[in-house]
């Protein structure tokens, strides 16, 4: 056998299944930050009025409605929190800012934003008086000057009248996704609640988060069909379908990219069967002298080239992983923030992924190569033992 051939072989297979994992990892790993990021401020599923639109200017609904009970209880739901909004004003000095103020409760999963905390805490909330803690994102600290400690005016209009309320900067955040860091902070629900001369009771709407995203259309639709008639119920796909739908765009990326490195690996081992057998030709003659039926020679180069195919897989799976676990814990490949909304490479590993692209590889090549392997049938004893 020539060892050349085989090593080109081997190298092919090993290159092209390791760029097939490592564009994996990295397409859901962007994936997955984006949708985590997006969804840390909305929640799966949103239950609001219907008239709830962009204006930030919500109607309230009661927080206990009839159906909340059997919302939670509902199979696919982990929780369930209230939320307030409200359009405001930062003035600091020169330094004008419009924001968007988002009034939690007690029962507000605070995890997404305790695990982006750049410095401070997340605020405090009391069960009786209304705390005057914020959190305010990095890019508005760093556009306003505003520091953790510090006192923050924020200037709020209801019914044209202007209200202004004082917080306590307790904390600063970043997600790295611009369009959300740029306006949003996170403060005690009572504020929002005073400022629209709301009841305890009354709330912008709730936020209903699913134990697994890849069923959220489905439970989006529950829910819809559980809700007052009076009510709406929309997916966080559905509140920001650019978002979602550029996400959707990257999978194409993906299909491209294995579906050129499946071809080549293909190729690479159709050749080099050929070589093998153009080499052993005056072997097979001999083989077939023997009394060998076609079939058994046909295997045994089917077999040394499913052979070359594993070593090629192993070596691409441990180049793959290897570059993904440095990647994921040193971050040594970094992204501009402001046009991909994170500041390095995201990777996702994900074992049903890596497993499938192997079973496919090798699938695929090992079906390609029974093709070219019909030829030794062909092969005629007499002028193979001849051949030189």
């Amino acid at each position: 056998m020539a060892r050349p051939i085989a090593r080109v072989a081997v190298v092919s297979i090993a290159l092209g299944l390791s760029v097939m994992i490592v564009a994996v990892a990295i397409v859901t790993g962007f994936q997955k930050q984006i949708r985590e990021k997006v969804i840390g401020f909305g929640g799966h599923i949103q239950i609001t009025e219907y008239n709830a639109n962009t204006s930030y200017e919500y109607h309230p609904i009661d927080r206990n409605p009839v159906f909340l009970p059997q919302l939670k209880a509902m199979p696919g739901i982990q929780h369930v929190q209230v939320f307030g909004i409200k359009a405001g004003i930062i003035s600091t000095g020169s330094q004008i800012q419009g924001v968007v103020m988002k009034g939690i409760d007690r029962d507000f999963d605070t995890a997404f934003f305790a695990k982006r905390l750049v410095e401070g805490r997340m605020p405090i909330l009391k069960d009786t008086a209304t705390s005057q803690d914020i959190l305010v994102s990095h890019m508005l600290a760093k556009m306003l000057e505003l520091k953790v400690g510090g006192p923050l005016r924020v200037y709020f209009i209801n019914n044209g009248e202007v209200r202004a309320r004082r917080f306590n900067i307790c904390g600063i955040y970043e997600t790295e996704l611009a369009e959300f860091d740029k306006i949003y902070i996170i403060g005690d629900i009572r504020h929002i609640q005073k400022l629209n001369n709301w009841s305890p009771n009354q709330v912008a709407g709730l936020e209903v988060m699913v134990s697994d995203f890849n069923n959220i259309d489905d439970m989006g639709h529950q829910v819809f069909n559980l809700v007052s008639y009076n009510l709406n119920s929309r997916t966080i796909k559905q509140l920001y379908p650019q978002i979602f739908d550029w996400l959707e765009l990257l999978n194409m990326n993906v299909v491209i990219i294995i579906a050129l490195m499946i071809i080549v690996a293909v190729i690479t081992m159709i050749s080099t069967l050929l070589i093998l057998i153009l080499e052993q030709t005056t072997l097979i003659g001999l083989l077939k002298a023997m009394g060998a039926p076609n079939w058994s020679i046909r295997r045994i180069f089917l077999m040394k080239a499913a052979w070359l195919t594993l070593k090629g897989m192993a070596w691409g799976n441990l180049i793959a992983l290897t570059i993904c676990i440095l990647q994921a814990r040193f971050h040594f490949l970094t992204l501009p923030q402001e046009t991909y909304y994170m500041a390095f490479v995201p990777i996702n590993l994900n074992p049903m992924h890596i497993l499938l692209i192997n079973a496919g590889t090798l699938l695929v090549c090992t079906i390609m190569l029974v093709v070219p392997s019909y030829i030794i049938a062909r092969i005629q004893p007499v002028k193979a033992i001849r051949w030189e």
